[in-house]
């Protein structure tokens, strides 16, 4: 709520964000687009509680995330919070199972095997779990990712470019397992993403320039993403935002 974040001081002072008042509905999937500095980076950081605001608040559930302290925050981001990177981030001496597993393994908990079974089938890696990172594709890597992502059934999965390193039939098959997540495991997934063909997959698209919301789309297709772009692209510096976008379905708040 009013969120504000701002970098440095005086006339090295940068706005993030100025004020943006966001809510993440539970069982959606979120696509958060906007040009480079647009504040959508820094939006998702704030979320998913790796950052905090200059101002405003921000809660999960009913949990004031500003309010913990470094333990329970750590706790909050293992056990409600799913990470899914660019990068990948896997540990590179564990194999696939391994890395999977390693949140529960962090938090001394034991495997649900059916979930387990349940997750590595959706995403077809069940041949692959005895190989480390490098003996994987990239595609591959990150459907590990997103199977250690979904693990502990978290709250909130982020995506951070999740598909920015691979080529389109990989991208195409971790967003359709994030869509799968959504609407067969109930899960709820904010990704941030320069591309429309990726945010088509979501059920709603957010827009941010000079770090505030410009425009929101509900069930967009890639060429209505594409034309929305051009627009906020477009849009010089202080016009007024588009019109208010049509109403999503109803969904329960987070």
């Amino acid at each position: 709520m009013g969120l504000r974040k701002v970098y440095g001081s005086g006339d090295a002072e940068v706005v993030a964000l100025d004020g943006v008042d966001f809510e993440i509905r539970a069982g959606q999937f979120t696509a958060i687009m906007g040009p480079s500095g647009s504040g959508k980076s820094t939006l998702m950081h704030l979320l998913a509680a790796l950052d905090t605001p200059t101002s405003g608040q921000v809660f999960l559930g009913e949990t004031d995330v500003a309010s913990l302290a470094d333990t329970p925050l750590t706790e909050l981001r293992r056990e409600r919070v799913g990470f899914i990177f660019q990068s990948f981030n896997l540990v590179p001496t564990l194999t696939a199972r391994e890395n999977i597993v390693l949140p529960l393994s962090i938090a001394g908990k034991p495997v649900d095997e059916e979930w387990f079974d349940t997750i590595v089938g959706t995403l077809g890696i069940g041949d692959r779990l005895t190989h480390k990172p490098s003996e994987l594709s990239g595609g591959q890597q990150q459907r590990v990712a997103c199977a250690r992502a979904l693990m502990n059934r978290p709250d909130l999965v982020f995506g951070d470019e999740p598909t920015g390193n691979l080529d389109s039939a990989s991208a195409d098959e971790v967003l359709s397992f994030l869509r799968t997540s959504v609407d067969e495991f109930d899960q709820t997934v904010v990704i941030v993403t320069h591309d429309a063909r990726a945010a088509s997959y979501a059920d709603r698209a957010v827009f941010l320039s000079d770090g505030r919301i410009v425009e929101e789309i509900y069930g967009a297709t890639h060429e209505e993403l594409l034309q929305a772009t051009a627009r906020i692209y477009a849009r010089s510096d202080g016009e007024e935002p588009a019109p208010a976008p049509s109403q999503a379905r109803p969904r329960r708040a987070l």
